[in-house]
Protein backbone atom coordinates (compact mmCIF):
# COMPACT_ATOMS: atom_id res chain seq x y z
CA UNK A 1 0.00 0.00 0.00
CA UNK A 2 2.66 2.67 1.19
CA UNK A 3 5.37 1.25 -2.13
CA UNK A 4 2.73 2.87 -4.39
CA UNK A 5 2.02 5.86 -2.82
CA UNK A 6 5.53 6.74 -1.78
CA UNK A 7 6.41 6.67 -5.59
CA UNK A 8 3.80 8.92 -6.76
CA UNK A 9 5.15 11.31 -3.96
CA UNK A 10 8.75 10.69 -5.09
CA UNK A 11 8.24 11.14 -8.95
CA UNK A 12 6.17 14.42 -7.80
CA UNK A 13 8.39 15.63 -5.28
CA UNK A 14 11.41 15.39 -7.92
CA UNK A 15 9.05 16.67 -10.78
CA UNK A 16 8.30 19.83 -8.58
CA UNK A 17 11.89 20.75 -7.79
CA UNK A 18 13.07 20.11 -11.36
CA UNK A 19 15.49 17.68 -10.35
CA UNK A 20 17.38 15.85 -12.36
CA UNK A 21 20.68 13.95 -12.00
CA UNK A 22 23.62 16.33 -11.66
CA UNK A 23 26.14 15.90 -14.55
CA UNK A 24 28.98 15.51 -11.95
CA UNK A 25 27.58 14.21 -9.14
CA UNK A 26 29.11 14.75 -5.58
CA UNK A 27 29.41 12.49 -2.63
CA UNK A 28 26.30 11.41 -1.47
CA UNK A 29 25.81 12.83 2.02
CA UNK A 30 25.82 9.77 4.87
CA UNK A 31 25.95 9.32 8.50
CA UNK A 32 23.38 10.91 10.82
CA UNK A 33 22.25 13.33 8.40
CA UNK A 34 21.40 10.38 6.01
CA UNK A 35 19.63 8.64 8.80
CA UNK A 36 17.72 11.53 9.63
CA UNK A 37 16.28 12.17 6.20
CA UNK A 38 15.94 8.23 5.71
CA UNK A 39 13.24 8.21 9.05
CA UNK A 40 11.58 11.34 9.02
CA UNK A 41 10.50 10.20 5.26
CA UNK A 42 9.61 6.47 6.56
CA UNK A 43 7.71 8.41 9.36
CA UNK A 44 5.56 10.45 6.76
CA UNK A 45 5.06 7.72 4.97
CA UNK A 46 3.92 6.04 7.94
CA UNK A 47 1.71 9.29 8.79
CA UNK A 48 0.34 9.58 5.47
CA UNK A 49 -1.19 6.03 5.55
CA UNK A 50 -2.55 5.90 9.32
CA UNK A 51 -4.01 9.17 8.49
CA UNK A 52 -5.62 8.21 5.66
CA UNK A 53 -7.08 5.10 7.60
CA UNK A 54 -8.53 7.64 10.01
CA UNK A 55 -9.97 9.77 7.28
CA UNK A 56 -12.05 6.48 6.83
CA UNK A 57 -12.56 4.84 9.81
CA UNK A 58 -12.99 7.21 12.82
CA UNK A 59 -16.24 8.20 14.10
CA UNK A 60 -14.80 11.46 15.64
CA UNK A 61 -15.32 14.87 13.90
CA UNK A 62 -12.27 15.90 15.59
CA UNK A 63 -10.19 13.18 14.75
CA UNK A 64 -10.63 13.46 11.04
CA UNK A 65 -10.05 17.13 10.95
CA UNK A 66 -6.70 15.97 12.40
CA UNK A 67 -6.28 13.18 9.99
CA UNK A 68 -7.04 16.01 7.09
CA UNK A 69 -4.19 18.39 8.15
CA UNK A 70 -1.74 15.35 9.20
CA UNK A 71 -2.63 14.13 5.39
CA UNK A 72 -2.09 17.28 4.34
CA UNK A 73 1.21 18.43 6.17
CA UNK A 74 2.97 15.57 5.83
CA UNK A 75 2.44 14.66 2.21
CA UNK A 76 4.11 18.88 1.81
CA UNK A 77 6.78 17.68 3.74
CA UNK A 78 7.63 14.49 2.49
CA UNK A 79 8.09 15.94 -1.33
CA UNK A 80 10.52 18.31 0.21
CA UNK A 81 12.59 15.48 2.21
CA UNK A 82 12.50 13.24 -0.98
CA UNK A 83 14.23 16.52 -3.07
CA UNK A 84 16.37 17.17 -0.46
CA UNK A 85 17.33 13.78 -0.04
CA UNK A 86 17.43 13.30 -4.12
CA UNK A 87 19.58 16.79 -4.25
CA UNK A 88 21.81 14.70 -1.65
CA UNK A 89 22.42 11.31 -2.93
CA UNK A 90 20.28 9.80 -0.74
CA UNK A 91 18.11 7.14 -1.52
CA UNK A 92 15.28 6.74 0.73
CA UNK A 93 13.52 3.43 1.57
CA UNK A 94 10.10 3.04 -0.37
CA UNK A 95 8.29 1.78 2.61
CA UNK A 96 7.62 1.93 6.22
CA UNK A 97 9.47 0.39 8.51
CA UNK A 98 8.40 -3.41 9.82
CA UNK A 99 7.37 -1.98 13.33
CA UNK A 100 5.76 1.01 11.40
CA UNK A 101 3.63 -1.60 9.44
CA UNK A 102 2.88 -3.89 11.93
CA UNK A 103 1.33 -0.76 14.12
CA UNK A 104 -0.52 0.08 10.77
CA UNK A 105 -1.83 -3.43 10.65
CA UNK A 106 -3.10 -3.42 14.11
CA UNK A 107 -5.05 0.14 13.83
CA UNK A 108 -6.92 -1.60 10.69
CA UNK A 109 -8.04 -4.81 12.74
CA UNK A 110 -10.02 -2.15 14.67
CA UNK A 111 -12.30 -0.99 11.59
CA UNK A 112 -15.76 -0.27 13.26
CA UNK A 113 -14.31 -0.98 16.67
CA UNK A 114 -15.16 1.37 19.58
CA UNK A 115 -11.12 1.55 20.31
CA UNK A 116 -10.16 2.70 16.98
CA UNK A 117 -9.99 6.49 17.58
CA UNK A 118 -8.21 6.48 20.89
CA UNK A 119 -5.58 3.84 19.42
CA UNK A 120 -5.39 6.35 16.31
CA UNK A 121 -4.66 9.42 19.03
CA UNK A 122 -2.07 7.52 20.97
CA UNK A 123 0.07 6.04 18.35
CA UNK A 124 -0.22 9.80 16.57
CA UNK A 125 1.08 11.32 19.82
CA UNK A 126 4.04 8.43 19.96
CA UNK A 127 4.97 9.17 16.63
CA UNK A 128 5.07 12.69 16.82
CA UNK A 129 6.74 12.51 19.91
CA UNK A 130 9.74 10.48 18.36
CA UNK A 131 9.54 12.79 15.17
CA UNK A 132 10.14 15.85 17.13
CA UNK A 133 13.04 14.14 19.38
CA UNK A 134 14.92 13.48 15.52
CA UNK A 135 13.59 17.13 14.17
CA UNK A 136 15.32 18.56 17.58
CA UNK A 137 18.53 16.44 17.07
CA UNK A 138 18.99 17.23 13.35
CA UNK A 139 18.41 20.62 14.06
CA UNK A 140 20.97 21.06 16.67
CA UNK A 141 23.52 18.89 15.33
CA UNK A 142 22.91 18.27 11.80
CA UNK A 143 26.42 18.84 9.88
CA UNK A 144 24.45 19.21 6.56
CA UNK A 145 23.05 23.30 6.18
CA UNK A 146 19.93 22.19 4.07
CA UNK A 147 19.04 19.16 6.21
CA UNK A 148 19.78 20.94 9.31
CA UNK A 149 17.21 24.09 7.80
CA UNK A 150 14.88 21.85 6.86
CA UNK A 151 14.38 19.99 10.18
CA UNK A 152 14.27 23.50 11.83
CA UNK A 153 11.57 24.56 9.41
CA UNK A 154 9.32 21.86 9.50
CA UNK A 155 9.50 21.88 13.82
CA UNK A 156 6.61 24.21 14.21
CA UNK A 157 4.33 21.97 12.19
CA UNK A 158 5.17 18.68 13.90
CA UNK A 159 4.70 19.88 17.52
CA UNK A 160 1.25 21.62 16.48
CA UNK A 161 0.77 17.99 15.53
CA UNK A 162 1.58 17.02 18.60
CA UNK A 163 -0.60 19.16 20.30
CA UNK A 164 -3.94 18.05 18.14
CA UNK A 165 -3.03 14.54 19.92
CA UNK A 166 -1.65 15.68 23.08
CA UNK A 167 -1.56 12.47 25.94
CA UNK A 168 -3.82 10.80 23.35
CA UNK A 169 -6.67 13.02 23.36
CA UNK A 170 -8.18 15.03 20.39
CA UNK A 171 -7.30 18.90 20.40
CA UNK A 172 -8.65 21.22 17.31
CA UNK A 173 -9.87 24.70 16.99
CA UNK A 174 -6.16 26.11 17.41
CA UNK A 175 -5.57 27.01 13.13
Amino acid sequence: MNRPYGTAVAAMALAVAGLTAPATAAAPVAGPDATFLKMIHQGNLDEIAASMDAQKHTTSACVKQVADMFVRDHTKFDVQVVALAHSKGIILPSTTSAAQQKQLTMLKSLHGKRDYDRVWLQGQDTSHRQALALIDKEASSGKVAKIRAAAQAVRPTVAKHLEAVSGGTCHTGKG
